[in-house]
């Protein structure tokens, strides 16, 4: 899909609709504008067809609902769009920039559902909400995440596709050249975060016979090559050598070997420590021989979403150029049962020489993770390390499908993360790290044992994990609740949501 700022008038814009969004407030009769409206001139150019669509029954403002009015019998002046369509963003005071975002992806769905393949997207009339720069962006994510769909296996006939949209001022702002290239970079940027989250959607989409460990891990080298990037794999041997065992271990059961990716984007500012992303790559989840139930186990095709959201992290790093230093660790492994599967009851030592009982072989995310976090910190001593799990069915309960839980023993860094979570709506809540649930894996036989029982699931894993990072700022998020979704909502498709991209991306540039 094609995105773009608009150089002329809106007015003077062609596509087949246009989309303006609008406050519950602008439909009221007992709440008319004083003085002139951002809109005046398109409307007049419309020949009132903005004011007589707001007036009217139908339009309500209500968040994300979408009035959609053919143009055929109205004179629009230069305008030249089949449909107009206007979507609320509900009461003025609620408004944020993930109201705009979600109501954009209304209006999108809608747009095509009419046939539309193309959109002008008026940015001036929610002003209010945020600058023009972060409304444009959110505009390009919303329309681009809105209009992903896998089709590898099954393409859809028929289909509308979306080839084109462009970011338009209401008002004058488009005239000013300084503001068209600072509007210009802000779209320009968000097409790229959002094609990375696509592209971290169809890896987890892809099905696990075409994406097994080294299927995964070549597709992270193509990537790496096309956009620039170091790219290191070690394959079984290497890892062995290196002591790995955990990893080892949970690869064992499988007839594929597990895989380490690095890759290494070194920006212009390369002096100093890097920051370093770590993601679970397990790439089909069977739970090992403590087998998973039957049902749903197909979308254990999606245990690898935080591997996925590392790779596409690292791949917008890459084309955005930032100027910080990043590595992305990625350990890859298919969770099998077999005659040489690991057991429970087996104790495996880890990288960093901690030992650990093995209770539940289906708690197998944490030991690939606890490796490769030991891996990133003797190897690259990062400022700052981040780690994205499809870890817990606990986080799942505790928050739901939509909010992923952020550990963390680094206040700054939890911080920062939450901060980039509120821009962008990839939505995390703060967990505690309290010593107490440290007892809940101390092992009678080993240093740790992989599970802490029934309670406290998800911060028990979290401790688990900060055995592993030494004395490293980091930061874990269990992604198992928003990382795959039966039922698309708002700009989320069903299947692979790419949840953590945006998030990584936005913190990234922040802290650059």
């Amino acid at each position: 899909m094609q995105a773009r700022v608009a150089e002329a008038p809106i007015e003077e814009l062609e596509a087949d609709a246009l989309v303006l969004a609008f406050s519950e407030e602008a439909s009221r009769p007992e709440s008319p504008q004083t003085g002139p409206t951002p809109w005046e001139a398109l409307d007049e150019a419309c020949g009132g067809l903005i004011t007589r669509t707001l007036a009217s029954r139908a339009f309500t403002g209500k968040a994300n609902r979408c009035v959609a009015v053919p143009t055929d019998g109205h004179d629009t002046g230069k305008a030249r769009f089949t449909d107009l369509v206007l979507v609320g963003l509900g009461p003025a005071g609620d408004i944020d920039l993930e109201t705009w975002r979600r109501s954009i992806a209304s209006a999108t769905r809608t747009s095509r559902a009419r046939g539309a393949h193309s959109l002008v997207i008026g940015a001036g009339t929610a002003s209010a909400v945020a600058n023009l720069e972060e409304l444009a962006a959110a505009a390009t994510e919303a329309a681009r995440l809105t209009t992903y769909r896998y089709t590898a296996y099954k393409p859809i006939k028929d289909a509308t596709e979306l080839e084109a949209i462009t970011v338009a001022t209401v008002g004058d702002a488009s005239s000013d050249p300084a503001s068209l290239a600072s509007l210009t970079e802000a779209v320009d940027q968000a097409r790229i975060i959002a094609d990375a989250t696509c592209w971290a959607r169809e890896l987890i989409n892809t099905p696990p016979n075409d994406k097994r460990p080294p299927q995964l891990a070549n597709a992270a080298a193509k990537m790496a090559a096309e956009c620039g990037l170091e790219c290191e794999i070690l394959d079984e041997p290497a890892i062995e050598a290196l002591g790995m065992n955990a990893l080892l271990a949970v690869g064992r059961g499988s007839s594929v070997e597990p895989r380490l990716v690095v890759l290494q984007h070194r920006g212009r500012n390369a002096d100093g420590q890097p920051t370093a992303l770590v993601g679970k790559g397990i790439t089909f989840d069977t739970g090992g021989i403590s087998l998973k139930p039957p049902a749903k186990m197909d979308e254990m095709k999606a245990d690898m979403s935080g591997a996925a959201a590392v790779l596409a992290t690292m791949r917008a790093v890459a084309q955005l150029d930032l100027p910080t230093t990043v590595v992305g660790v990625v350990p890859m492994a298919e969770n099998m049962p077999s005659a040489d599967a690991y057991r429970p009851g087996d104790i495996i030592r880890a990288l960093n020489g901690k030992t650990i009982e093995v209770l539940n072989t289906d708690a197998e995310g944490r030991l690939v993770l606890a490796d490769a976090l030991a891996y990133t910190v003797e190897r690259f001593q990062p400022r700052a390390m981040v780690d994205l799990a499809t870890l817990t069915g606990a986080c799942v309960v505790a928050l739901g499908e939509t909010v992923a839980g952020l550990m963390s023993d680094h206040d700054h860094l939890a911080t920062d993360l939450l901060a980039a979570s509120h821009r962008t709506g990839d939505t995390i809540w703060r967990l505690p790290l309290f010593d107490v649930y440290q007892d809940l894996i101390d092992s009678k036989v080993a240093d740790i044992k992989n599970t802490g029982g029934r309670y406290a699931g998800a911060l028990t894993a979290g401790k688990f994990l900060q055995n592993f990072v030494g004395d490293t700022p980091w930061a874990h998020l269990d992604i198992a609740g928003p990382a795959y979704l039966d039922k698309g909502s708002g700009y989320r498709t069903r299947g692979g949501t790419g949840f953590g991209v945006r998030l990584l991306v936005d913190w990234l540039k922040s802290s650059s």
